[in-house]
């Protein structure tokens, strides 16, 4: 691919896949501590400090994950399956998620990550699909058929009320759009979500990568996010916090 072919770069891409996701599953697990069992809890002094180092860590995270929503699109074989997992996990995660963020079984007045993923990976396919029909008929000008699809995403989003909402749609569509320009990719993308101002880390993260998929347990990537979660709410309810 393209995206591996920038003599300068190359020397800086040395993270692969697994390497880039287990950075990330840390990141996560660290801010979710954070925000289940030490900031309910904050009172000032050592533990003030300690939560605002692991703010700063649950920031790589976002960036990382919705990096590659993008890149499984380009790389799977069977993209329907792809999105039947994402979707049947975000509703496996649900009644975790709200117990680690709500302290309750089950409220849908904000709904986890995995929602947001599988709407940037419908968004990007849709994108994708547009993109083969129109470009080589239309040239750039193809892309302004997505304004109509973001705008539709955008309301869609805020239905689903995912974590992160239109910012997972709006960073994957921006990741897809500049995947063989890394580092523009990385920097518009952070843009559209400068809000959480150490998300930086994680955009950065993704110029690094090399391409290459590494060791990866296919089970524990998609089971991380529930069961440390379910973990979390657990946590949370004996100790009421």
């Amino acid at each position: 691919m393209e995206r591996f072919n920038h003599k300068n770069l190359q020397k800086f891409q040395i993270l692969n896949g697994a390497q880039l996701k287990y950075i990330a599953f840390g990141s996560m697990l660290i801010d979710h501590i954070n925000k289940a069992l030490i900031w309910p809890n904050l009172e000032g002094g050592g533990l003030s400090l300690i939560s605002s180092i692991f703010d700063v860590i649950g920031r790589i995270a976002f960036p990382l994950f919705s990096f590659f929503v993008v890149e499984g699109f380009f790389r799977t074989h069977d993209k329907k399956k792809y999105l039947l997992n994402l979707i049947i996990f975000a509703f496996i995660s649900e009644i975790p998620y709200d117990m680690f963020s709500s302290k309750v079984i089950l409220e849908f007045r904000l709904n986890n990550v995995l929602f947001s993923l599988a709407l940037s990976l419908i968004t990007i396919w849709i994108l994708d699909e547009f993109r083969k029909r129109y470009e080589d008929k239309l040239g750039k000008f193809w892309l302004l058929i997505s304004i109509p699809l973001l705008i539709i995403m955008y309301f869609v989003s805020n239905i689903v009320s995912g974590d992160y909402d239109f910012h997972a749609i709006i960073t994957a569509f921006v990741f897809y759009l500049l995947y063989n320009r890394p580092v523009a990719g990385a920097v518009i993308a952070y843009l559209t979500i400068v809000k959480e101002v150490w998300s930086i880390l994680g955009f950065g993260l993704t110029i690094l990568y090399n391409g290459e998929k590494g060791r990866q347990n296919k089970i524990f990537n998609y089971l991380f996010y529930p069961v440390h979660l379910l973990i979390l709410g657990l946590l949370r309810f004996y100790f009421n916090i």
